[in-house]
This record gives structure tokens, sequence and C-alpha cells, in this order.
């Protein structure tokens, strides 16, 4: 009886834990196809709000830049990163350390200090703020996840792999591209996943370093939460739903493979 008490009392609690986390998500998605403007009082099922966004130009012009932003931004301080992250391998403790403690400022920075802090020294060399000068701040805080995230990976890897290809007649281009990095591909894949979520959901920074117009998804939700806009739901839905798809697929497709191969064994 106490253990099944327990078990049920378990259940209850992790039921609850899901609804409190995941309760406010799914009434957003219900209110998404509501008929009426209103946020609470549900009037019949409508697709007004999703027809609605996608002839806003203002919105899809927000989605276009967030997604080319993140893109680039991802790509960039991906390479950036690991390069880096591979360099400082090698260092000497000191100057890595030094290093490394300058990479942790901007993570370890509240955002509206950086944003702030960009927003001074782009106005200070009378750079025009626009999509270039998101894209600086997107790779700029960015790039110490990277690191971050790939340099772990380097220090449990075999320094010798380099030197032993090398030997066999590698060059150092070859022995890091064929040795080095597919070591560290996982590593990689994961900063790279960081770069571009931290990159899309940006705001405070976003919002501080723009300007003629150019804005992102989280400007835009700001800037439709302001008057009350319907179609945010629409929006957040759409991006629930790719970002359940992407999940499912990333954690799908390992598991496939491994059942193929699991099978052929």
């Amino acid at each position: 009886m106490k253990n099944s008490k327990r078990k049920h009392s378990g259940f209850a609690s992790i039921g609850l834990m899901l609804l409190f986390f995941y309760g406010p998500i799914i009434v957003l998605m219900v209110f998404s196809f509501n008929g009426s403007k209103s946020l609470t009082n549900w009037s019949g099922f409508s697709f007004q709000w999703y027809e609605r966004l996608f002839n806003s130009r203002e919105a899809l012009s927000s989605i276009r830049t967030s997604v080319v932003i993140a893109l680039l931004a991802t790509a960039i301080s991906t390479f950036v990163g690991t390069i880096t992250a591979i360099g400082l391998s090698k260092h000497k403790p000191i100057i890595r350390k030094t290093v490394l403690n300058v990479n942790n400022f901007p993570v370890l920075n509240p955002e509206i200090v950086t944003a702030i802090s960009f927003m001074l020294l782009f106005v200070a060399f009378g750079v025009d703020k626009g999509f270039t000068t998101m894209l600086i701040a997107h790779i700029t805080f960015c790039t110490p996840y990277v690191i971050l995230t790939v340099l772990p990976k380097l220090r449990r890897l075999d320094p010798s792999l380099a030197d032993a290809a090398m030997d066999l007649g590698a060059r150092p281009v070859q022995a890091l591209t064929k040795v080095i990095l597919p070591q560290i591909m996982p590593a990689i894949i994961s900063g790279a996943l960081i770069a571009f979520t931290m990159s899309f959901d940006d705001f405070v920074i976003s919002y501080f370093v723009t300007g003629n117009g150019v804005s992102n998804i989280s400007i835009l939700v700001y800037n439709m939460a302001k008057r009350i806009d319907p179609s945010i739901n629409a929006l957040s839905t759409i991006i629930i739903v790719i970002i359940t798809l992407t999940l499912i697929v990333i954690n799908v497709i390992p598991s496939l493979k491994k059942n193929k191969r699991g099978l052929s064994l």
C-alpha cells in the first residue's frame, strides 16, 4: 500500500510539474486559433491570425532577419570558436587561463551591460546601426559559448594523435581536418546549436544594436505584445512546432541508425 501511494504521489508530482511548465504553452497554442482578438475568451475556431501573420510584411521581414542572422552568426562563431579552442589547447597554461578569463566576460556579463556597451561602441565609431551591427553583436556573444563547449572535448583527446598523423605523412591541415575535427565533431555541433539558440532567442542586445527598421523575431514579439496583437500566438505556435519537430528528428535519427547497425550485426 505504501509503495502504491508513493508511486501515485510521484506520478501526481510529475504531472503537476509538466502542467506548470507546459500549461501556458498549450494555452498559447489553443488561443492562436481563437476567432476573436480576446486572449482569455474562446469565441470559435479560426485561422485568421495565421493569415494575418503571413500577410504581414513586417513579420515576414523579421522572421527572415532572425533566421539569416542566426545562421550567419552560428557559422562564423562556430568556425572562430573552434579554431580558437584548438589554438588554446596547444598554448601554455598561463596564456590559456588569461584568454579564458577574457572569454568568460560576455558569458558572465548581464545582457543589458553587453547591449549598452555595443551601443556606445557603435555610436562612438559612427557606425549606422542595422543588420551589420546586429550580426557583429551576435557573433561576439555566441563565440564564447562555442569555445567553452569545444575546449573540454579537446582536453580529453590524446595529444599524440595529430603528431602520429603527421609522422605518417599527413600535412598539418590534413591532421586537423581528418584527425582532430572528426574527434571533436559532437562538441562542435553542440556549440553550433547553442550559438544558434542564443542568436535566434536574443532580444536585449538586438534591441540596443539595431536600427533602420531592422528587427528580429524577439523585437517583433515585443512590439506585438505592446499593442496586444493575437498574431503573436500564431508566431509562437509555429516556432514551438518547428523546435519540437527538430528535437524529434535529432533524437529519432540516431536511434534509428543504432537499430539498423544492431540488426546488421
